[in-house]
């Protein structure tokens, strides 16, 4: 289990592979309906709730993308949309209703896992986060994908309820990630009880990097710190 928040460079793995894992369409009931869900079964004994951003669904390619890097180190992994996304709108529901449909996706994966950690991009490991941390739902872990500390033109946003979560928690972010920016990342990973802070070097929010950047695909070192982690737990 992680005792310590710390900064690490993970090697991405050399044949990292985003296709060709066996995806299930599943259907998840919530209070207000259905939503529609992605699975893939992996050995069942850690079940990812991989929960999307703000902007895009379950099926942007960067959700696919993580879904199937997760799945091709046999995890299993369920993706969904929220409400908003599953009904082609643009703008997010409010928290609650967020809540309550990542709330239904956590208990389906929970029911097909021997424990289940939530993960998220942005919007979704925030969600998340206030799910074990307000709600506390009995996640193994947290894994947050440029956890939006700081929205566009204001101020960060509170973080008590991350205090309130026992369980080990890692923030992968990008070093030019004006969201999550590592100057208040890091410290923030430091001063919670089981934290573990990774920085993908010269990523943005959305894992990206510019085109004369050297190195390896960041999205691929962030799905290979994730499963790291998830092997520790």
């Amino acid at each position: 289990m992680i005792t310590r928040a710390t900064r690490r460079k993970v090697v991405p793995p050399r044949h990292a592979r985003y296709g060709g894992a066996v995806i299930e369409r599943v259907e998840i009931a919530w209070d207000g309906g259905v939503t529609s869900g992605r699975w893939h079964p992996g050995d069942g004994l850690i079940g990812v709730v991989l929960a999307h951003g703000a902007g895009a669904g379950q099926d942007h390619a960067f959700m696919v993308a993580v879904r199937d890097g997760l799945a091709a180190a046999r995890v299993a992994v369920l993706t969904f949309n929220y409400d908003y996304a599953e009904a082609g709108r643009r703008a997010p529901d409010r928290l609650p209703k967020l809540l309550a449909v990542h709330r239904a996706a956590a208990s389906w994966c929970s029911a097909r896992a021997d424990s289940v950690v939530l993960a998220g991009k942005s919007m979704g490991g925030r969600v998340g986060s206030h799910l074990v941390g307000d709600d506390g739902w009995p996640a193994a872990g947290l894994v947050y994908l440029g956890y939006p500390l700081v929205p566009p033109g204001k101020g960060p946003r509170p973080t008590d309820h991350l205090n309130r979560i026992a369980v080990p928690q890692l923030f992968v972010a990008g070093s030019r990630d004006r969201l999550s920016p590592p100057d208040l990342i890091e410290p923030l990973a430091a001063a919670l009880p089981s934290a573990r802070a990774v920085i993908v070097e010269g990523a943005d929010h959305s894992f990206r990097v510019p085109k004369t950047h050297p190195g390896p695909d960041p999205l691929a070192w962030a799905i290979a710190a994730t499963v790291e982690w998830l092997h520790e737990l």
